[in-house]
């Protein structure tokens, strides 16, 4: 039997799902999309930190992350915090695409796949 875990599964979506020891998160945002690119990155790494936690996991653990970008002239300035952010020796596989956003205001969101820390 397939077990199936959902973290705060609400109508539309789960924040995250936990199947066979790897963590699915949903897309994560800035709170504070009032704000340019970095504070808008950093705030949606740590909503990241906060669901792997959840989870049980960490951002070592994070076997792949799909980054969407508003405009990829904020590539440069994404990748500063990005690269703060994420342990040195743990850098999943990434892509980062140009994207339509859900919110004109909204500047980069991210989806990402970790693994279970045992």
């Amino acid at each position: 039997m397939t077990q199936i875990k959902r973290v705060e599964a609400g109508t539309r979506m789960s924040k995250a799902v936990i199947h066979n020891q790897v963590i699915y998160l949903c897309g994560q945002v800035a709170d504070n999309s009032d704000e340019p690119i970095g504070p808008q990155t950093q705030n949606m790494l740590t909503k990241v930190d906060t669901l792997l936690e959840q989870a049980g996991s960490d951002r070592e653990y994070i076997l792949s992350a799909t980054l969407y970008l508003r405009d990829m002239k904020d590539f440069d300035g994404m990748n500063e915090v990005w690269d703060q952010w994420i342990p040195q020796g743990h850098a999943p596989a990434r892509a980062c695409v140009e994207a339509r956003m859900a919110r004109p205001d909204l500047l980069v969101e991210i989806s990402v796949v970790a693994a279970l820390k045992k």
